[in-house]
């Protein structure tokens, strides 16, 4: 009934129903992304194409500059360029070797590009050098990596990750998820549970953060 209301009052002010409605979609969006997280941001492909342009700048005044290098990489990753990325971080290695996170991008890279035994040396060894590296994620890429082909190594992995993320909402749904490949139904259901579970036990300044994962879940479950 508000939107009926608030359409209506849109439709006066604009003279335009088109108009209104748009208005009234991007009121909702915005009110969506503030309280619940499910749908994608439309702001965050432009500002990571931003900050790839501002590294590049960077690389070209200083080629020598690892830190930049660094950065670009993980702006390829999380635009799931690996092959890009790749190429960045082999050319760092040597002053990059004794850093978890840099092995812990490479592997990622790595398996993105589809080179699965390179990925998973990469992300050993960014383990080895620090066991919570990242929050454990490379043990969850390795679990969703061998999802199919060795489900028995794809269950280490997972319960590995699983000891390190003890309270993340977002770690039991990408677990659930990679349960469900792998056709074990009831751990992906209790994965999902849990991660409800633990939504509720969160303190309320925690919740907005976690929100969008346990509402991804209770569609699942």
């Amino acid at each position: 009934m508000k939107l009926f209301v608030l359409f209506g009052l849109l439709w006066w002010l604009l003279g335009n129903p088109i108009l209104a409605i748009i208005v009234i979609l991007v009121i909702l969006y915005f009110l969506e992304r503030r309280f619940i997280g499910l749908s994608p941001s439309l702001l965050r492909p432009f500002r990571r194409r931003s900050a790839i342009a501002k590294q590049r700048r960077q690389i070209q005044l200083n080629p020598h500059d690892v830190s930049a290098k660094s950065e670009l990489a993980r702006l390829y990753l999380e635009g799931k360029r690996y092959r890009d990325a790749r190429d960045i971080l082999l050319g760092i290695e040597s002053q990059m070797e004794h850093s978890a996170e840099y092995w812990s991008d490479l592997g990622l890279s790595e398996l993105g590009a589809g080179r699965l035994q390179e990925g998973e040396r990469a992300l050993l060894k960014a383990l080895d050098i620090s066991p919570r590296v990242k929050y454990g994620i490379p043990y969850l890429r390795l679990g969703e990596a061998y999802a199919e082909s060795n489900p028995q190594k794809a269950a280490d992995y997972l319960g590995e990750f699983r000891s390190i993320h003890s309270s993340s909402c977002e770690a039991y749904y990408r677990l659930g998820l990679v349960c469900e490949r792998m056709g074990r139904k009831e751990e992906a259901k209790e994965a999902f549970r849990e991660c409800r579970t633990i939504y509720r036990t969160l303190p309320k300044y925690m919740r907005r953060k976690e929100r969008s994962w346990m509402l991804r879940s209770r569609l699942k479950g």
